[in-house]
């Protein structure tokens, strides 16, 4: 089996639904099985939209998986995702070991996943930072563990998991520097096979390495890009109008980059100048974990691609993103002017193999037809 090729080397993380009765576990364990390997109980840390005024998010810590193969090599991991709900019964009773740690301080959270159990249930979660701050937790009506200090002061409550968290599964894979189809197939058939479909709010995100991005030019050439092509990109993929997380980056970015004198900025500068705009990762092109050279994580994340399990569809994906990234790349400048007229005119200015070329060009043709009839090929085809 044959799938695009992808030069770049890029991460995934795919949004998955176990089936009802099964869980992220149950793919984890299947998968170190299969690889002769096995699987570390870990705490994964996300964050919500809160309801408390004054608190924005809500952040939290749930039990994450990841699996290694025979060498001990990290090989993925399954994951809680916070924005996949329509698709569980909230009636049902938490599963027990299934459980979250939350508290009003990041940095105890931290303190938590540091030296807490992620691999037993709430009262092992916290014990450790009980004892840290000369105390012992609290257990609670209705399976809860409370963990205050000498002062009374809060420090974090366990609580169990609500009904059929267990079931959404963010597939995270290590950065893929070869051979990209093989290794996600690898991952993917086993889901297929186990029953893990798509949720209503699935997305499939794609992080990028960075390092060739370091450039305040090729920045300059990827903002005008995205924000030129970004709408008629988000139309061919098919974007999830139910995914959660979206949206455009703020109009200071635009600014910025565009700004005299902003091209002859080394990048230690031009970092410095674009972390005082408080960039956030949710949005369609997430740029924040590049700009502040996020740990483990120095990428720039594109977040539009739908939901989907197909290796194939999400490696086509991928190339006509690493497209986009080429010509940001080896572009002198890119003019301010240039929002495509169509779908067509703009995949026949990327760098795409033949094959890739053909099968975005024909959806892209087809998306042109449905939307406005159709529509003759412009006659200048100038970008830079």
């Amino acid at each position: 089996m044959s799938f695009p090729h992808i030069g770049w080397k890029v991460g995934l993380e795919v949004e998955l639904l176990a089936p009802a009765g099964s869980s992220r576990r149950v793919l984890a364990q299947h998968l170190a099985q299969s690889l002769g390997g096995q699987v570390q109980v870990f705490f994964h840390p996300q964050s919500e939209l809160s309801l408390v005024p004054g608190s924005p998010v809500f952040d939290n810590l749930t039990p994450g998986f990841k699996v290694m193969d025979a060498r001990g090599d990290w090989v993925a991991s399954c994951v809680d995702d916070i924005t996949l709900q329509r698709d569980l019964d909230r009636e049902r009773s938490p599963l027990p070991g299934w459980f979250r740690v939350v508290s009003d301080d990041l940095r105890l959270l931290h303190l938590v996943a540091r030296v807490g159990r992620a691999d037993a249930g709430p009262l092992e979660a916290l014990t450790e930072v009980a004892t840290l701050f000369g105390t012992a937790p609290e257990c609670l009506p209705e399976g809860m563990v409370r963990v205050c200090d000498e002062m009374r002061a809060p420090i974090a409550i366990a609580t169990p998991l609500p009904g059929e968290r267990e079931r959404p599964c963010e597939l995270i894979t290590p950065p893929l520097s070869a051979d990209h189809g093989r290794q996600l197939e690898t991952l993917l058939k086993p889901a297929r096979e186990l029953g893990f479909t798509l949720a209503h709010e699935s997305a499939t995100h794609v992080h990028f390495d960075g390092a060739p991005l370091r450039s305040a030019r090729v920045l300059r050439n990827l903002v005008r890009l995205l924000e030129a092509w970004g709408p008629t990109l988000k139309a061919l993929v098919g974007v999830n109008p139910a995914c959660c997380r979206l949206g455009p980056w703020p109009s200071a970015l635009r600014d910025l980059v565009d700004a005299p004198g902003f091209t002859d900025l080394d990048w230690v500068a031009a970092q410095t100048e674009l972390q005082a705009l408080g960039l956030s990762k949710y949005c369609d092109f997430n740029l924040k974990n590049l700009v502040h050279d996020v740990p483990g994580k120095p990428t720039f994340e594109v977040r539009v691609l739908p939901g989907l399990a197909d290796t194939a569809t999400i490696l086509a994906g991928v190339a006509l993103f690493e497209a986009v990234l080429h010509l940001a790349v080896d572009s002198p400048e890119l003019g301010l002017d240039i929002t495509p007229p169509n779908a067509a005119w703009m995949v026949r200015h990327l760098p795409l193999a033949p094959d890739l070329l053909q099968y975005w060009l024909g959806l892209a043709q087809a998306a042109d037809v449905a939307a406005h009839g159709p529509v003759p090929v412009p006659a200048s085809t100038k970008v830079v």
